[in-house]
């Protein structure tokens, strides 16, 4: 079937329901999935098939104005600070309340909605927004995580999940566009489902040196606080240089914005202060992520040794470099786990390496 959902790449199941959620429209959807799953892409997809007679034929101009951000009636809201508040919801309310212009509906779409949950007041007054709309109204939300405050928002939803690409989804999509086969490969295997992350990363000549670095990293540690310590560096080092082509991702994307909005007459872009800071969280997950990636490449190195041991566990010896290999393998488990806490990265690489030291 060829449709607006046909360039979604690996989300089947969102797409086949998607595709019938449109026939007979609701008045709010919620989208939800990680980082890169294509759950973004999939925003105007479902804008467009919405305002179309046909579900999302992809050429009337019910589909072509959604897909080109023109149409009026398909309006996506933004946030001025690093969460929703009050005012900002009051005023999607307002917005929903509107009449479209046009014969299609008004759609409201307000993205990160778990970052409602900051303000003690906010929850409540999207919970109002979203009980008793206009008939030709439809909320679209999306979001990455859903914290037990948003379950009543969630209930008064219908959900969309979208699941994190796989493997050869990412490396198919990759090669489409021109990557390599063994870049690719690389690429989607360290970027664990991103897309976005695995298209850095494909443009990244040093991916492969970061994964020796992690796999030297056994051998190199001596015992002496100071080697752990220039590893560290040698390891901030080069997640500075990963993340410098998403920096200039970013940055040609607000420099398009502000050329669009320099020539519609605007003297800036009106959201660039929310972008900003959209930009610096996709940086700390980026950072969180490549370290996550280093740590599994670090742990597969352990349990390679672990095997070894253990087909040969007559050798003294490698009986005690197989209890070794367990407690570095916890170690590391454990630094995976503190990742997800906001701890400073020198500190937690610090604990890791000492942790590392006598195993």
């Amino acid at each position: 079937m060829s449709d607006v959902f046909s360039s979604l790449v690996g989300q089947d199941r969102a797409v086949a329901l998607m595709r019938e959620l449109v026939k007979s429209p609701v008045h709010a959807y919620l989208f939800t999935g990680s980082p890169g799953s294509g759950m973004i892409d999939a925003v105007p997809l479902f804008c467009a098939a919405l305002q179309c007679p046909d579900h999302g034929c992809g050429v009337c101009e019910g589909c072509q104005s959604a897909l080109r951000g023109t149409d009026t009636d398909v309006n996506q809201l933004t946030r001025a600070g690093a969460s929703w508040s009050v005012d900002e919801i009051h005023n999607a309310e307002r917005v929903a309340r509107r009449r479209p212009l046009g014969a299609g509906h008004q759609i409201v779409i307000l993205e990160n909605i778990e970052l409602a949950v900051s303000g003690s007041n906010t929850v409540p007054a999207l919970l109002k927004t979203l009980e008793e709309p206009p008939t030709k109204t439809i909320f679209i939300l999306t979001a990455e995580e859903l914290p037990e405050e948003l379950e009543t928002v969630v209930s008064r939803c219908v959900e969309v999940p979208f699941q994190g690409l796989a493997h050869e989804d990412v490396v198919r999509i990759l090669m489409n566009e021109g990557v390599t086969a063994s870049n690719a490969d690389v690429a989607a295997h360290a970027a664990s489902g991103n897309l976005r992350r695995a298209r850095v990363l494909a443009t990244d000549p040093a991916i492969a040196e970061r994964m020796s670095l992690w796999r030297e990293l056994p051998s190199r540690l001596d015992g002496r606080v100071s080697t752990s310590t220039g590893l560290v560096a040698e390891i901030v080092q080069a997640l500075n240089v990963a993340i410098a082509p998403l920096v200039a991702m970013q940055e040609a994307e607000l420099d398009q914005l502000i050329t669009q909005a320099r020539d519609l007459g605007y003297r800036s872009v009106a959201n660039r202060k929310e972008i900003e800071q959209q930009h610096k969280r996709e940086q700390r997950r980026f950072r969180a992520d490549d370290i996550r990636f280093g740590l599994s490449t670090l742990a597969s190195v352990y349990r390679e040794r672990l095997h070894e041991s253990v087909n040969n566990l007559d050798d003294a010896r490698l009986h005690y470099r197989a209890g070794a290999c367990m407690r570095a393998i916890a170690v590391i488990s454990e630094a995976n786990a503190r990742l997800g806490s906001n701890m400073d990265e020198n500190l937690l690489l610090t604990d890791l390496l000492c942790g590392l030291m006598d195993l």
